[in-house]
């Protein structure tokens, strides 16, 4: 008989404390430019690294819809979105007091038909669009890097 090892155990019972990832949910704003497909990415808050708009579930809202919510308020977007997501990455956000927590961001696709002059966070962040590979190439995160370059 096969002496169970502390390696089995963890295996067996890790799951059960593993904590959950956190949800959130980004828009994939888009439309097409003289070259062909371009996404619109801003920057953060306070690193100013190029991200999707993106941000938690709202209340009353679908996914799909508080991602459209966000990308008005971070970037101005006017479009139509998509209520199925067309994928997601993963990433660890770093809470204000320092801890990084695990979060799983679903990714909706909006075709932009404009973009507001005014929004809420107009001068706090920069936006920008991109072709599809040089977005691809200024976000941090390997897995919205696949994605972006999937499409």
């Amino acid at each position: 008989m096969k002496q169970t090892t502390f390696e089995d155990i963890a295996a067996a019972v890790g799951p059960l404390f593993r904590q959950p990832d956190f949800l959130q949910c980004a828009a994939l704003c888009m439309r097409e430019g003289r070259d062909g497909p371009e996404v619109l990415l801003v920057t953060t808050l306070n690193t100013r690294r190029w991200i999707l708009p993106k941000g938690w579930p709202m209340k009353g809202r679908t996914l799909a819809g508080a991602a459209r919510r966000e990308a008005w308020e971070e970037a101005g977007v006017i479009g139509r979105v998509s209520e199925s997501p067309v994928g997601y990455y993963t990433y660890q956000k770093v809470l204000k007091r320092g801890l990084p927590i695990p979060c799983r961001v679903e990714v909706f696709r909006i075709d932009v038909d404009g973009l507001d002059r005014e929004y809420p966070e107009k001068g706090k962040r920069r936006r920008r669009w991109f072709p599809l590979a040089d977005a691809a190439a200024r976000v941090e995160e390997p897995e919205l890097r696949a994605l972006l370059l999937s499409l």
